[in-house]
C-alpha cells in the first residue's frame, strides 16, 4: 500500500509539533494496516488530537487533509 499526500496535507504534517506529527503518522499507518478501516469513497481517521482525510485509489491512499486541534 502506498500513502501520498497533498501538497496542503504534506505543508501541515511537517509544520505541526513532533508529538502531533507521531500521531498523524500513527493515524497514517493505522489506515495503511487495517484493511477493514480503507474505504473506497472520502473516509477520515481520529485519534486524541489530530486527525486526517483521505481516499483509496486502488492500492494507493491519497491523504487529501490533515489538522490537530491545538
Amino acid at each position: 500500500m502506498r500513502v501520498e499526500l497533498v501538497q496542503p496535507a504534506a505543508s501541515v504534517l511537517f509544520e505541526v509539533p513532533d508529538e502531533m506529527h507521531e500521531e498523524i503518522m500513527a493515524l497514517i499507518d493505522a489506515v495503511t494496516e487495517d484493511a477493514e478501516i480503507r474505504a473506497p469513497d472520502l473516509a477520515a481517521a481520529f485519534g486524541e488530537w489530530c486527525w486526517l482525510v483521505y481516499t483509496v485509489h486502488g492500492e494507493v491512499i491519497e491523504v487529501l487533509d490533515v489538522g490537530c486541534a491545538q
